[in-house]
């Protein structure tokens, strides 16, 4: 079955990420260095997925539809923040799939030679995330900016993060965030601890949540879309499986995963 890799930070070493794919992942020990490659004859085969935090969920469902589908081959999968998957990637992490929260960090792997052409296939939107329960310090954007309220955003070098300057330039606002997070899915951990009183983070992770954050919509939202592209990763080891998961993600059944978590059609 799937696998899920923990993030790696920024700054970790080729060979700190390659020893982390080989040998982690939760849910059970990873395979070792001898387990064959996914392209092999014979024995298990494996498609490598790097992909943004907020893919999390509907990635995990299509992995395990992938999987179903074809029976004895393992999806593994890195989520995070989609910059810092670009750099693993350049710096030779072994990966077959990339699916990133914007266009500019997936350009960072095209513009190395690393990937094939890439295609949208979602988009996603901002919310404003605040504590399900409690008094409400923060009831729209401009509430963002007020003094005494305590805002995380994602760090400007990320999508979620991009996506919230443009917003809140959009809405003329300066807001001065107490924590700048490294994906979207720690910024709405903030929130969901009660460490905070509002995030911008996507409403795909907002209604991820479930009944812990609430979500607020607001206008500006529209002028800060994020598009999401994905495309195999050049020289892939997972071959033709690396082009058929893209073609699952493409395809009825990965839109309506993807819709019915909150994402828009591209």
């Amino acid at each position: 079955m799937f696998r899920r890799l923990s993030r790696w930070a920024i700054a970790a070493p080729v060979a700190l990420a390659l020893a982390g794919l080989a040998g982690c992942g939760s849910g059970g020990a990873g395979p070792s260095a001898a387990s064959p490659p996914a392209s092999g004859g014979g024995g298990a085969k494996q498609v490598t997925v790097f992909a943004a935090a907020s893919l999390t969920g509907t990635f995990t469902e299509l992995g395990r539809r992938f999987e179903a589908a074809h029976p004895g081959t393992t999806v593994r999968f890195n989520f995070g923040s989609s910059a810092t998957l670009a750099q693993q990637i350049t710096q030779g992490a072994p990966a077959d799939v990339f699916a990133a929260a914007s266009p500019a960090t997936m350009k960072t792997v095209t513009d190395a030679g690393l990937a094939g052409s890439p295609t949208t296939f979602t988009r996603n939107r901002l919310q404003i995330a605040v504590p399900a329960g409690g008094p409400a310090k923060v009831s729209g954007l401009k509430d963002l900016a007020a003094p005494g309220v305590k805002v995380a955003l994602c760090a400007e070098q990320v999508p979620c993060g991009a996506a919230a300057v443009k917003a809140l330039a959009a809405a003329g606002l300066t807001v001065t965030p107490v924590t700048l997070e490294q994906d979207v899915k720690a910024t709405l951990t903030k929130v969901r601890l009660g460490e905070v009183d509002a995030a911008l983070v996507y409403r795909t992770d907002v209604l991820a949540a479930g009944g812990e954050v609430r979500g607020i919509d607001f206008p500006e939202a529209g002028r800060a879309v994020n598009d999401y592209p994905i495309a195999t990763v050049t020289g892939a080891p997972a071959g033709d499986l690396a082009r058929r998961f893209v073609e699952l993600v493409l395809s009825p059944q990965g839109a309506g995963v993807l819709t019915k978590a909150g994402f828009e059609a591209p």
